[in-house]
């Protein structure tokens, strides 16, 4: 992971799955974070998380309900303080949920939890986290883009490309497409706002991964957590200027929008 040098980085949903993942194989970086935020709903209850971070002090912990405004800004004041004078290197939105529906059975309330989860979650964390992106953009001795300068990665799905509607045999889950559909316009648009401040922001699919999340009664999917981690690393080790605002999988492929 020689390209990838982080001071800082939050990771939302960090409490399992992806999540999870991520903050282990950053703890394994050659050059850990000193940083490590893992957000989580609710962090007395994560055993796991808890015990990471009682052997890794570069692990704060940070209670965040990505659905809630208030808890948001409680976050960034958090973690603006645990950075002093220095900003965030790296965002990664990866907080979601998941209705398994019909587009028969989909409802207002699933169709506005999902929505509100992983599509304004993601908008509300960049808007609140701007400031410290915006100063670790300008702490960075590099003029170019890159994920070790300062970024944002929303966790998306192949699911939500209407060209390829990804798995539609298997799962239909509406309002999960719909949700992850809209965060790659948010992805694209950010790309566009925040390039004046040196942000690079992209759109990533993970994989169909082994996770409580991804797994449905008889299907194993083909991807471990393991695997789409180390993936997601190596392709952010590598994102530069042109890849800023494009849709990207756990191998570095383009997806269709």
């Amino acid at each position: 992971m020689a390209g990838l040098s982080v001071r800082s980085v939050l990771v939302t949903g960090a409490n399992r799955g992806i999540g999870l993942g991520l903050v282990q194989h950053f703890l394994r970086m050659p050059k850990p974070p000193q940083w490590i935020f893992a957000g989580c709903r609710d962090p007395k209850g994560q055993k796991e998380l808890q015990n990471l971070a009682s052997k890794h002090p570069n692990i704060i912990i940070i209670p965040l309900e990505v659905a809630n405004p208030a808890s948001i800004k409680a976050a960034a004041a958090k973690v603006g303080e645990h950075l002093g004078g220095s900003g965030l290197n790296l965002l990664i939105n990866n907080a979601a949920i998941l209705k398994v529906t019909t587009l028969d059975t989909e409802t207002l309330e699933d169709m506005s939890e999902v929505y509100t989860t992983n599509t304004i979650g993601p908008l509300l964390m960049a808007q609140a986290f701007l400031p410290l992106l915006k100063k670790a953009a300008q702490g960075s001795p590099s003029s170019v883009l890159s994920c070790s300068k300062a970024a944002i990665v929303n966790i998306s799905s192949s699911a939500g490309s209407i060209t390829s509607l990804y798995i539609w045999d298997i799962f239909q889950a509406t309002s999960y497409r719909c949700s992850k559909a809209a965060l790659n316009m948010l992805s694209k648009c950010q790309s566009l706002a925040y390039k004046e401040h040196c942000i690079l922001c992209v759109a990533l699919h993970p994989g169909w991964v082994q996770t409580d999340m991804g797994s449905f009664p008889g299907q194993m999917p083909p991807t471990t957590v393991d695997e789409s981690v180390q993936g997601i690393l190596k392709v952010l080790s590598s994102l530069s200027e042109k890849e800023t605002g494009a849709f990207l999988d756990w191998e570095g492929k383009v997806i269709p929008w």
